[in-house]
């Protein structure tokens, strides 16, 4: 046991980011990890339990102004995580963390700092889908993708505020810029959903998200890069359990629905060309 003490002490306080140290959740896991915990047990018991005898809230103005705010955050995210490195100074093949005062340092840990918050208002996406009675939108994934991420987001505030992880806040964020203006246009009702045909690609440009930010870690495990490889590896590891998860919902949700429909397109075809034949007869 004192072993294992003296690793997560060396860990902690030895191997960490000095410039985030003192931030405001990051001086240890324990704030993280209590609210995630908080999350998944509102999420799956406690937030339904309560509104079970309730009815759903009417939430529409609530949602169009978080959406519009989680898509004004997106977008100075992407800005930010371009400006501080990824347009003019950061190598896509290998970029390790600059632990200085450098004022590109510090304006992209501050930038991986924003994301890390983000990623907790986020939260509250689920917190709507209870209050709401949509409890069928509060699958594995939806509850794991959003425990995961402000833990993955923490570690990154806490290790390494910069460098070359810093390209999934990126991407994530710039798709995020095109979700929550979805999820905007739909808080505003029934009228608008004519015009939210393209939901379905959303989940193609998160599968795609995934597999650049794979490729993009698993190859600082092969080339050198100063960069930890033992990070680079999980964040592999996730994109390629988010690629099947997200597969597997892209599937169930959009292939096997649009199967039937098609199957029916061609039975009508065929009883309209079996009647046409009928009256040329």
């Amino acid at each position: 046991m004192s072993a294992i003490v003296d690793w997560y002490k060396d860990l902690m306080y030895n191997r960490n980011d000095p410039r985030t140290n003192d931030w405001f959740l990051i001086s240890g896991p324990g704030p993280i990890l209590t609210i995630i915990v908080t999350y998944i047990y509102f999420s799956i018991s406690a937030g339904p339990r309560y509104m079970r005898d309730r009815k759903p809230y009417d939430l529409k103005n609530t949602l169009i102004a978080y959406n519009f705010v989680q898509v004004l955050l997106s977008i100075y995210l992407v800005y930010e995580g371009l400006m501080a490195g990824w347009l003019y100074h950061y190598s896509f093949s290998c970029q390790p963390v600059d632990y200085s005062n450098d004022p590109l340092a510090m304006r992209m840990a501050h930038g991986v700092y924003l994301y890390f918050l983000c990623k907790l208002i986020e939260l509250l996406d689920t917190v709507f889908f209870v209050l709401r009675k949509k409890q069928r939108q509060i699958s594995f994934l939806h509850v794991y993708h959003h425990a995961i991420m402000p833990i993955c987001a923490w570690i990154a505030v806490r290790f390494v505020a910069g460098g070359h992880g810093t390209l999934l806040g990126v991407i994530n964020s710039f798709i995020h810029v095109i979700m929550y203006s979805y999820y905007m246009l739909a808080a505003f009702g029934p009228q608008i959903q004519p015009y939210l045909w393209w939901k379905k690609y959303l989940t193609m440009m998160q599968l795609i998200q995934f597999g650049i930010i794979g490729v993009h870690n698993v190859q600082v495990l092969f080339n050198g890069c100063n960069y930890p490889k033992v990070l680079a590896g999980l964040l592999t590891i996730n994109s390629i359990l988010f690629i099947y998860l997200f597969g597997a919902f892209y599937v169930t949700n959009y292939r096997k629905t649009s199967q039937p429909k098609k199957e029916e397109t061609e039975r009508k075809q065929s009883q309209t060309d079996a009647v046409k034949d009928k009256k040329s007869d």
